[in-house]
């Protein structure tokens, strides 16, 4: 939406008059078809190929969250892009992570980032976790239109909850369902193996360090099984994304760290391929 200036120098009145603090009602109010499930979409025979971003996962350990994405975006049977990023900052003290369609799944991120700093600048205080997790899932409801046509967005959310002081993590559904994982979630394509390596390995009592080794394994396993999710790329050093949230806020491992853990998991699997991975934690 564009401030129409010129005439007066002034802002119209709507931006200036106090409201919502929800940006999205205030967008729904002044433009509602530049919300994403405001728009109409061409007629099109079958389902409209676009690029897919696939594999999300999360683990808590005592001390906060982990999330973290693979790296692959599909269409169809073609790699669309081998580095795409999945997960980013909603805020601080929280993080987003994105599968499904790709180009709405980045919009979608960055309009709830955008919700929830006009929030803050509005009332002056940060929304609490439960309050951020359900304005995603509002989020996600108002593109159920686009879903049903096969434009869904799947995400997982998770943050340090500054209330209970702990690292909680929120799935959805794509009608916008939410439900608090305890211990572990994962989203996408390659989900059921991500949860198999998740379910064996993880541990209440994790240190940071391996409950990021965790969620890397997790990410390793499966791509193994799953084409649309990408592994590891050493040779282009192409590695997953990972996060970590905390009392300190939020953190994005670089580039050294995410390679070590994967090294590290690459080693030994050249040793056993095929036999229990456990002792990396």
């Amino acid at each position: 939406m564009e401030a129409n200036t010129r005439s007066t120098g002034r802002l119209p009145a709507a931006f200036l008059t106090p409201g919502s603090s929800s940006f999205m009602d205030f967008l729904g109010a002044q433009a509602p078809e530049l919300l994403p499930g405001n728009r109409v979409l061409p007629a099109v025979p079958g389902v409209m190929e676009a690029p897919h971003g696939t594999t999300i996962v999360a683990a808590s350990f005592p001390g906060g969250v982990v999330l973290a994405g693979d790296r692959r975006a599909t269409m169809g049977n073609v790699i669309a892009q081998r580095d795409m990023e999945k997960v980013f900052p909603a805020d601080e003290y929280s993080a987003v992570g994105m599968a499904g369609t790709a180009g709405l799944a980045v919009e979608m991120v960055k309009l709830f980032q955008l919700e929830l700093e006009h929030f803050e600048k509005v009332e002056g205080v940060p929304l609490s976790l439960e309050g951020k997790a359900n304005r995603l899932s509002t989020m996600i409801r108002g593109n159920l239109g686009m879903a049903m046509q096969g434009l869904a967005v799947v995400p997982l959310f998770a943050g340090w909850d500054v209330d209970r002081q702990k690292g909680r993590i929120f799935s959805y559904d794509v009608t916008g369902g939410r439900s608090e994982e305890h211990g572990f979630a994962v989203t996408g394509s390659g989900s059921v193996f991500a949860r198999g390596s998740l379910k064996k390995l993880f541990r209440p009592d994790l240190t940071e360090g391996q409950a990021t080794t965790l969620v890397v394994q997790a990410l390793y396993d499966a791509a193994d099984d799953d084409s649309a999710t990408g592994g590891p790329d050493l040779a282009r050093r192409i590695y997953p994304i990972v996060t970590v949230i905390t009392d300190e806020g939020f953190r994005k491992l670089t580039e050294a760290e995410s390679s070590e853990i994967v090294r590290a998991i690459h080693d030994r699997r050249l040793d056993e391929p095929d036999g229990p991975r456990a002792a990396l934690l």
